[in-house]
């Protein structure tokens, strides 16, 4: 084949020779981050006027050879010698090529290193007197691993790189000379000037491939880090394209399937829209509403997320009722639905009297207490529609979970707000009048305490802004007129208590009882069983004989159950073909059988160590009987039945001390040495308790030991001292009028309890006559016969 193509082979061996290189030659300062190293075929752009000449000369004098050397700054326009390196390549011009812009285009192959050793001319272009260098290398092992090494990075390089043609990787093989080597891979690298300068001016191969390798490496692991995070942002974008996509088929399928999600996310954009929201309830709708647009509608996070913002959405934010402030329609509402309760009336007006000063006027959190049966739970209807406003209630007796009141936290299975926010949403407005029944059945567990979580929703200063933990957003309760119920105070946590307004509703009297049945039981009754007065009439004297010997009581709860009894019988008589049915005293018995309380239950005749006390109960005030027997052969002791309470028995031994010293005779002395006493309270089963029973168990003693009578038409409360002072008690009212209700005459008092008196209705202060006293003394007088 040799033969075939001599003249290419001559030719190639020609271009073999070396180039005769001169001492001096003219340079050309080039400006570009791209130098040119030996072996290396680069293009030019040659355009300033010194580098136009010298190009001129090179062609002209110098056989085509220039010396380009690098400028230091290539922002430089026109470089001094100072702004020039000293190293640069020897070139041979291979092209040349005059451009439309006037300007041309060389293209240039490296010869050799050389270095600018003197300025020969440097105004009209740069000349320079040159001395090449020659590189320095003995072949060794060391060298070879070098090479190795670099050609394994470089390999590296180019694959991570994907800029340069197979070509490249091919000359990579070509390991032969250390020297050509060493600059091919420094012409494949985007160093920085400074580095490609430092590795042109280094003449021992050995120490450039040295340097190569350290370079190499640095772009290596750039290269690879450029590399991970391509990937991670690849995977990225086709996530989000997949999610994309598959959203869109979704919503595809759904549409098929007549949208039914896609439905139910419009629609509760649109609600949230629609209406008016808190800021907070805005945000943190939009960002729940954007996560269930993400998830699968059958996940069970989608279907807590539905319940989350059919709740939030749903709540009345703004919603309110207007207040009827017109104060005498609203007395007169009250008076024809609530016989009495003066207090309550009053207060309610006066919160309806000031809102016309004031839309901002706080509701006042009422706390009613009494006996069961007085009206408490149906006056708070009873405010609410007198006001125009909604009525909600709540029945906080036996709850033990904090959970009820202030929700369950989403996190949970089944999670739902509290009954406050419950019943809020259902009524839908923000200012209903809200009962919260039995406030003093609460009890303790490990759930948690709920009387404690009340005191946040009872609380004027707070209630602004309950959080609920199913909502996790601020609910205004301000606006809500809170009315809570109790039998006693004492079982309510005190700080509860103190967010409260307390009314004290006692009982009833028989005459407003009697008030009570005619105008608001009866009617309720007669529209209940379709009956009028005229087919089926009760009269007064019948009514007054249930009162007193089938109800005795503090409420009309039984009063209302006996009266539904009578038009029940009564309706039955008119189905067995009676034209119409009169109820009075004489055959009372007839529709309710045998009376419960007669006048053989109470005491018919004055009894010697037997007294008549007063008491007070949750349901109201009840008599209390105290028997004192004594019992020869003891020593002075005391044993009491009944069921007393350790404040009772300190009473019953206080009572006991004062009667030694006011028994003070010599026989009576001996008497209590070898006497114990009995001390017994009947209704055995019943426990009872409070020192309110000391002049009480003082008179049945005393009674007992002198043999003198006690009066039986004359009852006592009051506590006494070692001194024998007589103290004020708490329930006058309620016990008065349990005295009224059993017919007592007289009731023995402490002085000190005159002023509670004006509590006390005129229809019981007329029928008692009331004795204050100071000392035991004053009791015994009055009491004993």
């Amino acid at each position: 084949m040799g033969q075939k193509f001599q003249i290419l082979e001559e030719a190639a061996s020609g271009s073999d020779k070396k180039v005769a290189i001169p001492k001096i030659l003219p340079a050309i300062a080039t400006r570009t981050n791209m130098l040119i190293y030996p072996s290396a075929v680069m293009p030019l752009y040659v355009g300033r006027e010194k580098s136009l000449t010298a190009l001129e000369e090179s062609i002209a004098k110098f056989n085509q050879l220039l010396f380009l050397v690098s400028q230091k700054d290539i922002k430089t326009e026109n470089p001094s010698i100072e702004d020039l390196y000293k190293v640069g390549t020897v070139v041979k011009i291979v092209q040349l090529m005059k451009m439309p812009d006037g300007n041309y285009k060389i293209l240039v192959e490296g010869l050799v290193r050389a270095k600018a050793v003197e300025v020969i001319e440097h105004e009209r272009a740069f000349m320079f007197k040159v001395e090449v260098m020659k590189p320095r290398y003995k072949a060794t092992k060391t060298l070879e691993a070098l090479i190795r090494k670099v050609r394994e990075l470089a390999l590296k390089y180019v694959n991570l790189s994907r800029r340069f043609p197979d070509e490249a990787t091919l000359a990579l093989d070509d390991t032969s000379n250390p020297d050509k080597f060493a600059d091919f891979v420094a012409s494949l690298l985007p160093l920085k000037l400074e580095e490609k300068q430092a590795l042109l001016e280094e003449t021992s191969p050995r120490k450039r491939l040295e340097l190569l390798m350290e370079l190499l490496t640095r772009e290596v692991e750039i290269l690879s880090l450029e590399e991970e995070l391509e990937r991670r942002v690849k995977e990225k974008i086709e996530q989000n394209q997949k999610e994309y996509y598959l959203r869109e088929k979704m919503r595809a399928i759904q549409e098929e399937l007549e949208g039914e999600e896609d439905t139910e996310v419009r629609e509760l954009k649109e609600m949230l829209s629609s209406k008016k929201y808190p800021k907070e309830v805005i945000e943190k709708a939009e960002q729940e509403i954007a996560r269930l647009e993400k998830m699968s509608p059958y996940s069970a996070e989608a279907t807590v997320i539905r319940t989350y913002l059919d709740w939030i959405l749903n709540l009345p934010w703004y919603e309110e009722t207007g207040d009827n402030i017109d104060i005498l329609k609203v007395r007169e509402f009250l008076d024809k639905n609530h016989y009495g309760l003066v207090d309550v009336k009053e207060r309610i007006l006066e919160f309806l009297a000031a809102r016309k000063f004031s839309e901002n006027l706080r509701a006042p959190i009422l706390c009613l207490v009494g006996p069961p049966g007085v009206g408490k739970t149906s006056l708070g209807r009873s405010i609410a529609e007198s006001m125009g406003r909604k009525f909600g209630r709540i029945s906080l007796g036996g709850m033990r979970d904090e959970a009820e009141i202030r929700g369950h936290r989403r996190t949970y299975v089944g999670a739902l707000p509290g009954r406050i926010i419950q019943t809020i949403r259902k009524l839908g407005v923000k200012n209903p009048v809200l009962v919260l029944d039995e406030v003093d059945k609460m009890g303790i567990s490990f759930q948690g305490d709920p009387a404690s979580a009340l005191l946040e929703v009872l609380d004027p200063e707070q209630n602004s802004s309950f959080t609920d933990h199913f909502l996790e957003l601020p609910f205004d309760l301000s606006k809500v007129l809170f009315v809570t119920t109790a039998n006693v105070l004492y079982t309510i946590p005190p700080a509860l208590l103190d967010r409260m307004e307390v009314i004290e509703i006692a009982g009833y009297t028989d005459t407003e009882k009697l008030h009570i049945a005619k105008d608001y039981i009866l009617p309720k009754l007669y529209e209940e069983y379709s009956l009028n007065n005229k087919k089926v009439s009760i009269t007064q004297s019948a009514i007054k004989r249930i009162i007193r010997e089938y109800t005795r009581e503090a409420g009309v709860r039984k009063l209302d159950r006996n009266l539904a009894k009578v038009i029940r019988r009564s309706a039955l008589r008119l189905s067995e073909g009676a034209k119409n049915v009169k109820v009075s005293i004489k055959n009372l018995e007839d529709f309710l059988g045998v009376p419960r309380f007669t006048d053989s239950d109470f005491r018919k005749k004055p009894e010697i160590g037997v007294v008549t006390g007063l008491a007070w109960t949750a349901v109201g005030g009840e008599i209390m009987y105290i028997e004192v027997l004594p019992v020869p052969g003891g020593k002075g002791k005391f044993i009491t039945t009944g069921q007393l309470g350790d404040v009772m028995k300190e009473s019953a031994q206080i009572a006991l001390s004062l009667a030694r010293k006011q028994c003070n005779k010599k026989e009576y002395s001996k008497f209590f040495e070898s006497t114990d006493f009995h001390i017994h309270v009947p209704e055995g089963a019943v426990p009872k308790d409070g020192p309110s029973a000391g002049i009480t168990l003082l008179t049945a003693i005393i009674s007992a030991v002198t043999k003198q009578p006690v009066r039986h038409d004359i009852a006592m409360t009051g506590e006494i001292t070692l001194r024998g002072k007589v103290l004020p008690i708490g329930g006058l009212k309620e016990k008065l009028m349990a005295a009224y209700r059993a017919g007592i005459k007289t009731v023995i008092l402490p002085k000190a309890n005159k002023k509670d008196l004006e509590k006390v209705p005129d229809e019981i202060k007329k029928a008692l006559n009331f004795v204050f006293v100071d000392e035991v003394g004053e009791v015994l007088k009055e009491a004993l016969i």
